[in-house]
Parts: structure tokens; C-alpha cells; sequence
């Protein structure tokens, strides 16, 4: 059977929403990364807390946006106003979850039909969804990419002025948010870059699968 464009177009919005929200979810979910980068950005010379204190402190934040856990940032000094950002980020990290969880469902589903009911998906210009996932979804990171390559610092600035509008509690004062300095923007940076990297792999694989199979 095969299936109206209609059809195509969507399941290449959802593919294109799970690549990318798994894309974000990966720095999120695997501390390790952040572990990593304790030794990589020199965050106990910088700061003066052992290795301990400051895993410590980055577990209970992400305890804490990601599972709803009591707030705390283990022994360095939070805010009031630290905290309401953090809430807010919890609110985003939610939302990118619950995109996952539900894109990651429906493309299931789709997949399901096509191979139960021998549904063929319509190509548009020649190309299935999937093809036109990658495009769009890498299209959109490499745009943003060369963007926050020219300026990161601005990008930065433009971002949380997108997804927190209204609010100044995302600039934190260090004396009374110590966890800023243990979150320093070279860590947001190659936060950046590994959701980049994650994403343009899974548009690449996309888009080749695509490409082989029209070749058969």
C-alpha cells in the first residue's frame, strides 16, 4: 500500500524530532562526559574543590533537573535565584524527554505498520523520510553550528534569551552560586559540540541508508 506524501512528510518530522531530542538527551543522561571534563578544563585547580566536591555538586543538580530530586549543590553555596533557573532548566529538560518519549513511539508505531501491513512510504524528489530527516535536522545544526562558531559567548546569550525570556536568574553570581564555576562555559561549549556530533552522525547514517537503498 502505498502511502499519501502526506504521510512521508510526517514521518520525516517525527524521525527528525527524535534524532534531535536523543541528540540532547545524551549530554544530559551520560554523566561520564561531564566526569571527563573535570580533568580536561582543570576544575579542581581552578576552583580549589577536590574532584569528589564537585561530582558531588554536579550530581545533585542533575538529580535534580532530571529526576525531580531534592535541590542541593552538594557543599558549594546556592541561591534562591540559582535555584528558580535550575527549575526552569528542569522545565526544558522535561519537554525534551517527553519529545523523545513520544517521536520515539510514533516512529515505532509507523515502523510497525509498514512492515505488518506492507506500507510503502511515497518518496518526495525521489527520497524516502528518512533522507529528508537527516537534511532537515542537519541542515538546521550546521546553520546553528556556524553561528555559535562565530561567536559562542553571543550564541550563548541568545539562547537563554530564547528559552527563558523575561528572566536574568541564568546569570549567576558566583559568590552565591558557586556551581557556575564548576559549569564554566567552555563546559556548555562542548556540550554544544557533542550534540552536534551525535546528531550529524545519526543524519549521516540516515541519509546514506536512504541513498544505498535507492541505489538496490
Amino acid at each position: 500500500m502505498r502511502l499519501p506524501k502526506a504521510v512521508t512528510v510526517l514521518a520525516a518530522l517525527l524521525l527528525a524530532l527524535l534524532i534531535l531530542s536523543f541528540s540532547i538527551a545524551v549530554p544530559i543522561l551520560f554523566r561520564p562526559f561531564y566526569y571527563l571534563q573535570i580533568d580536561m578544563l582543570d576544575l579542581p585547580e581552578r576552583t580549589g574543590w577536590s574532584e569528589e566536591t564537585i561530582r558531588e555538586a554536579y550530581d545533585e543538580v542533575l538529580d535534580f533537573c532530571v529526576f525531580g530530586k531534592p535541590f542541593g549543590t552538594g557543599q558549594l553555596a546556592w541561591s534562591q535565584s540559582g535555584y528558580s533557573h535550575f527549575a526552569d532548566v528542569r522545565g526544558l529538560f522535561l519537554l525534551d524527554f517527553w519529545v523523545l518519549g513520544i517521536s520515539a513511539a510514533a516512529c515505532l508505531l509507523l515502523l510497525i505498520l509498514r512492515l505488518t501491513r506492507k506500507w510503502v512510504f511515497r518518496p518526495l524528489l525521489g527520497h524516502g523520510p528518512g533522507f529528508w530527516a537527516g537534511v532537515t535536522a542537519g541542515g538546521l545544526v550546521l546553520v546553528l553550528a556556524g553561528l555559535a562558531a562565530l561567536d559562542f559567548n553571543r550564541a550563548f546569550v541568545i539562547f537563554h534569551a530564547i528559552f527563558f525570556p523575561g528572566k536574568d536568574n541564568w546569570i549567576f553570581d558566583s559568590a552565591t552560586d558557586q556551581i557556575i564555576l564548576v559549569m564554566p562555559e567552555e563546559f556548555f561549549c562542548n556540550c554544544a559540540i557533542l550534540i552536534g556530533v551525535v546528531l550529524l552522525t545519526c543524519c549521516t547514517v540516515l541519509i546514506l541508508t536512504d541513498l544505498l537503498r535507492r541505489k538496490k
